[in-house]
């Protein structure tokens, strides 16, 4: 018993080694690996970053997520295929991402594609399928186990692709991604289900030996490996926690990764609607990127490099405080649908009148308290 109470620690603290040991030497390793592994290019409308920094930060996050499930499965051996099938069913997600920080070479519908394929996998081998909505029209679609697999596979793809979106400055998505899996956490030891709080906690564990490189003095970045991977295993595990305990409301995972979502949805309307540009294109006009633009770039100030990695960092704060406003009542009233759809949506009011006020320079007086 005492070591059982122990093991939630001994994830955390394992996990978080081992990320901290890959990211540590991915970091030392940086003038050899810098041509190759690294993201030198300072003048695309995302980039905001003032020197090349090696962007495979993803490889230390799955090694340190390795690690964790392998002391789950030595300590729970009837459940190691289990954990052997849900780990390998990332690879195709992961794979896809690090391949384009290694070669800059690989489009996002492949990477989406690829994401795909992960989801797939993880629904025929661990059943994460998503099989109750609560939503009319939609729940007789996912009573169907081929319309449980389409609508599976396009929220997985939808989460991962949200993560690597917000993936814009120093410990901003990574962080996000902490928030949420502790919301997970919380309920899945909330309603009993083990499994699933200890891989959330194994994925806190993971992220945060990566971030104390990240944040702030930004010495690597998450790159497409990490954000791909990270938004499938956030995904996966609040579709498992769903479908293994059903006094959860379907609305809770929604709710939990609203954000990203939101900001995903947001700009595909912003690019396709508004300015009439592809939806793939990238842009400089992510809620993310104007809270930069408009109250951190032109502060007061020297025009260093470290100087501007610290504005750069400055940046992610406030939307931890956007993600942890939806994650909080997420968390709260986990078991209803109703109050779950409540803050669904007084967050996306709340996510337009900020971006709204932002780009027409009337901006809330305590987005401006870093200005002098």
């Amino acid at each position: 018993m005492r070591l059982a109470k122990l093991l939630p620690m001994q994830l955390i603290v394992l996990a978080f080694m081992a990320s901290f040991a890959v990211t540590l030497c991915i970091v030392r390793a940086f003038k050899g690996l810098g041509r190759v592994a690294s993201d030198h290019d300072l003048s695309g409308p995302q980039k905001f970053h003032a020197l090349a920094v090696p962007r495979v930060g993803g490889i230390g996050i799955v090694v340190g997520v390795a690690m964790a499930v392998g002391l789950m499965a030595w300590r729970e051996p009837d459940q190691a295929r289990w954990l052997g099938a849900f780990l390998l069913s990332a690879v195709p997600a992961f794979s896809a991402g690090i391949a384009e920080d290694f070669t800059k070479n690989q489009s996002p519908r492949r990477r989406l594609f690829f994401t795909m394929v992960s989801a797939v996998l993880a629904g025929w081998f661990v059943h994460a399928l998503i099989e109750r909505t609560d939503i009319p029209g939609l729940d007789a679609l996912v009573a169907f186990t081929f319309g449980a697999f389409v609508v599976t596979v396009f929220v997985v793809a939808g989460v991962a692709n949200a993560v690597n979106i917000i993936d814009g400055f120093n410990g901003l998505a990574s962080m996000c991604v902490v928030i949420m899996l502790c919301g997970l956490a919380y309920v899945a030891f909330s309603v009993g289900d083990t499994l699933v709080a200890m891989l959330a906690l194994a994925g806190i564990g993971a992220i945060l030996g990566f971030f104390v490189f990240n944040f702030p003095a930004g010495l690597i970045f998450l790159g497409d490996g990490g954000a791909y991977f990270l938004g499938f295993y956030l995904a996966e595990l609040a579709i498992l926690l769903l479908h293994r305990n059903p006094g959860v409301s379907p609305m809770f995972p929604l709710l939990l990764c609203i954000y990203p979502v939101f900001e995903t949805l947001f700009s595909i309307y912003r690019r396709k609607w508004l300015r009439g540009v592809p939806v793939g294109m990238p842009d400089g006009a992510h809620l993310h990127s104007l809270i930069y633009r408009r109250f951190l770039r032109w502060a007061a100030g020297e025009r260093s490099a470290r100087e501007l990695t610290r504005r750069n960092s400055m940046t992610s704060p406030y939307l931890w405080m956007l993600c942890s406003l939806s994650v909080v009542p997420a968390v709260l009233w986990f078991h209803s649908t109703a109050i779950q759809a409540i803050f669904i949506t007084l967050f996306g009011l709340t996510y337009v009148l900020l971006y709204w006020r932002i780009v027409r320079f009337k901006a809330p007086r305590w987005l401006l308290r870093h200005r002098r």
